[in-house]
């Protein structure tokens, strides 16, 4: 399914921070948003999956304002993976993972054998199935990173939205987690902060700034010197990557764009 983003705008106490944004998520492809904090991503992100209601603008799933969706039926079209994990679940890992089942069942409704193979699998491919009997509270950060990931494809949606996903990752996990991300072929809405991680998963990128897209493209098209410079103020190189052929950025730490003679 294709999810565009149509003419948003977001306020907070009067200040626009996402001024008349206009994106698409094209279908089976991960798009990615980038750009410095405070550029707008994360606001972008959570008008997509309802945590916000916007000040102007529609977010439109193949053509269906999903603002105008029951939210059950927006929760089994759309999952989301926030920056705000919530509190310390007092529930075992395996009863989060089931959590994503809630959008198919009725009310007192237990689990059939099918939520049941859906949460097993979701534990298998984001490989925590043998902390299903633990707590979720007993976790590290990156481990519950991965169970809030498994709740996400537990619910089955047609579009996954992710706020930094990598978050609380190590080198590996995050490496994992991006290629589970590609074998998806699932539309997927991400937020990323790490630019190198961008050019190896995204399909598209939309470049944020002062809450405008600036840029949008492959990222060969949009990760560009030039763009690194005005947008994230850092002096780079973008060479093609010796194992992947992907863009890879190579920053200079030795001085900022503002510091280079231009």
């Amino acid at each position: 399914m294709r999810i565009e983003v149509d003419g948003l705008r977001v306020a907070y106490d009067g200040r626009t921070v996402v001024a008349g944004v206009n994106l698409l998520a094209a279908p089976g492809e991960i798009t990615g948003l980038i750009g410095p904090n405070g550029s707008g991503k994360s606001s972008v992100l959570r008008t997509v999956y309802r945590h916000l209601r916007p000040a102007a603008g529609r977010v439109l799933l193949d053509g269906t304002d999903l603002a105008a969706l029951a939210p059950a039926r927006a929760a089994r079209h759309v999952a989301a993976l926030p920056q705000e994990r919530g509190g310390d679940f007092e529930l075992t890992v395996r009863e989060v993972v089931a959590m994503g089942r809630t959008p198919y069942k009725r009310a007192f409704a237990g689990e059939d054998e099918k939520d049941r193979r859906i949460v097993a699998d979701a534990l298998e491919r984001v490989g925590m199935t043998r902390y299903g009997g633990r707590r979720f509270s007993a976790l590290s950060g990156g481990e519950r990173q991965r169970v809030l990931l498994a709740r996400t494809l537990a619910q089955d949606p047609d579009v996954l939205v992710l706020d930094e996903p990598t978050n609380h990752l190590d080198v590996r996990h995050q490496v994992e987690l991006l290629a589970l991300l590609r074998a998806q072929h699932r539309t997927t809405l991400v937020s990323l902060h790490d630019l190198n991680a961008a050019a190896s998963v995204c399909d598209r990128l939309h470049v944020l700034h002062a809450g405008e897209v600036v840029a949008s493209g492959t990222p060969l098209e949009v990760l560009t010197p030039h763009l690194l410079a005005e947008v994230f103020g850092v002096r780079a190189a973008v060479i093609e990557h010796p194992l992947t052929g992907d863009p890879l950025i190579a920053f200079d730490h030795t001085a900022t764009a503002a510091e280079t003679p231009s």
